[in-house]
């Protein structure tokens, strides 16, 4: 429900904050007071594209507001959808700036027009005369027939499968059509992995193969270098290990004399055990050290194998050429099973259509049951409300094709007049005639599911007194269920709240300012009253609008 809207400069308000309640609340004023200001309002918070025009004062921004009571809605599967926090008090602001660019708010987390549109027409729906042609087009008249025959749930379940079909025909489709490609390619891609596979490239490490061709190929320079190195090492007279024996010997006399000489002895043997070591290691390379030729060449020709490789595949490790295996043996076994696995899809696209079929049926079954009924209720509350001699009459043809929410096309047909042929609704029917219809669709759904608030403005106009009551009546039953705003100029209706709002102009310094505010019992009288006969209001006029109160 709403629970209370802030309006700052729009159009003719200024600065606007009102608090509604549930139930019936019924919203009135002269013509002209801003009633439409306040539709407009709302409609911003619907998602309606806003424009500079609609400000007030160009030099501030124009900021609407509306809290939501939400915990009766489920809404929580649509909040999560569209990615925006879920409470049960839901805030809804709209901003226009100056510059004219607008933004939207849903708890404070900045949303775009279509999840405001989504989440706020799941919140509050707005009723006029040109609003009602909805009721014309299909998608409603299926919301409708589907709410009251309890089918949404089957059709939530049909959905599920017709997006599984859908996904599975488009593979399907894809894979046909792929087919004589793939086995074009076998052949190509056959010759690719077995080029890769005789290299034996994928075992091979590149740097161990790069680095045994620089051995190779500079032996004579590594076979130098070691001798050399060898020789400054090991040779007996001016060698560096004899040098080094020589210290180690000095100090190891110095340790003897003195034990504060212990420590460099100790950490000079470290060094010369070091030395040694090295020296070693560099006999063991030069000893190892071999001239290969052949090797050499074997190796040169595996490097220029893989190094075309790399340029055939556009990659330059070996892991990458790897990845182009593995792609190329997928796409392989995908031709070699094409066949299969489009047999295996078709079989698939027919069990998901045989589902669908009787989920099909079944939800036109429960159509086709429902309608009678739904044409008794609605017949017998059109003709309460002045359309004594309408019918009704609804058709529905199962199709071929699978449509979002079935197999089925619908059409509603209307007569106003006894005798005149059944046409469709939106060729035969008024646009007080649609207001009044969609009252009384409104009022059957109200007893199927959880509608939204819902505003009514103006759709009681050039309506009777009596119908009048019969309109309010219905409301007023409809609001026992669920919040209700109508904006009316009939004070037969006005007198069915429980809540009444005034839309007022007055003028503040010089400036015309729209303002709204709540009527105590008195004021409803007296605002009433005034509805009934004019401003010279009479006692006949007071002691009817108290009356019609009570």
């Amino acid at each position: 429900m709403l629970k209370s809207l802030s309006i700052k400069n729009y159009a003719l308000i200024d600065d606007l904050s009102v608090s509604f309640n549930n139930g019936l609340s019924i919203i009135t004023g002269e013509t002209g007071a801003g009633k439409s200001i306040l539709v407009g309002g709302l409609s911003l918070i619907l998602g309606k594209r806003a424009d500079i025009s609609v400000v007030k004062d160009v030099s501030k921004k124009c900021v609407i507001e509306a809290a939501f009571d939400v915990g009766n809605y489920n809404l929580k599967t649509i909040f999560n959808e569209n990615e925006i926090d879920y409470e049960t008090e839901t805030i809804i602001r709209r901003e226009i700036l100056p510059s004219g660019k607008s933004r939207a708010f849903i708890n404070d987390s900045p949303v775009n027009l279509n999840q405001l549109s989504i989440i706020s027409g799941a919140i509050i729906d707005i009723h006029s005369q040109h609003q009602t042609l909805e009721l014309t087009q299909n998608n409603f008249q299926f919301e409708v027939i589907d709410s009251i025959s309890n089918n949404i749930n089957l059709i939530e379940d049909y959905k599920n499968y017709l997006d599984l079909y859908n996904v599975k025909q488009k593979e399907l489709e894809e894979l046909i059509a792929n087919r004589d490609q793939l086995i074009k390619t076998l052949d190509y891609n056959l010759f690719l992995v077995n080029e890769i596979e005789s290299s034996s490239i994928l075992s091979e490490s590149l740097e161990a193969l790069e680095q045994d061709q620089r051995n190779l190929a500079n032996f004579n320079s590594i076979k130098e270098e070691l001798v050399y190195s060898q020789q400054l090492l090991s040779d007996e007279k001016y060698g560096l290990i004899t040098i080094m024996t020589n210290l180690k010997n000095s100090l190891k006399r110095l340790s003897e004399s003195s034990n504060s000489y212990s420590i460099l002895l100790d950490r000079f043997s470290s060094t010369l055990i070091e030395v040694d070591d090295i020296s070693n290691e560099i006999e063991n390379n030069l000893e190892n050290l071999e001239e290969n030729p052949g090797k050499l060449e074997e190796i040169n020709s595996k490097l220029s194998s893989i190094h075309n490789l790399f340029r055939k595949h556009s990659v330059t490790r070996i892991n990458e050429l790897e990845e182009i295996y593995i792609k190329l043996n997928k796409s392989i076994s995908t031709s070699e099973n094409i066949d299969k696995k489009i047999e295996d899809t078709k079989g698939e696209c027919e069990e998901l259509m045989n589902k669908l079929n009787s989920k099909a049926e079944v939800i036109h079954n429960n159509r086709k049951d429902t309608i009678p009924t739904f044409i008794s209720k609605i017949e017998e509350i059109i003709h309460d409300l002045g359309m004594k001699d309408a019918k009704f009459k609804i058709d529905i043809n199962k199709q071929e094709t699978f449509f979002s929410n079935g197999k089925d096309l619908i059409e509603f047909l209307f007569t106003a007049n006894t005798g005149s042929d059944y046409k469709l609704l939106k060729q035969s029917a008024s646009g007080g005639e649609l207001s009044r219809i969609m009252l009384a669709i409104k009022s059957i759904l109200a007893n199927y599911r959880q509608l939204p608030t819902l505003m009514f403005d103006e759709i009681d106009t050039g309506v009777s007194g009596e119908i009048s009551q019969k309109i309010g009546n219905i409301m007023k039953q409809m609001s026992r269920k669920m919040q209700i705003f109508t904006i009316t100029h009939l004070p037969q209706i006005a007198a069915k709240g429980e809540s009444h709002y005034k839309v007022l102009k007055t003028q503040e310094k010089g400036e015309t300012i729209t303002n709204m505010v709540k009527l105590n019992t008195q004021e409803r009288v007296v605002e009433i009253a005034t509805m009934l006969e004019g401003d010279n209001i009479s006692s006949s006029a007071v002691a009817h609008a108290k009356q019609l109160l009570n």
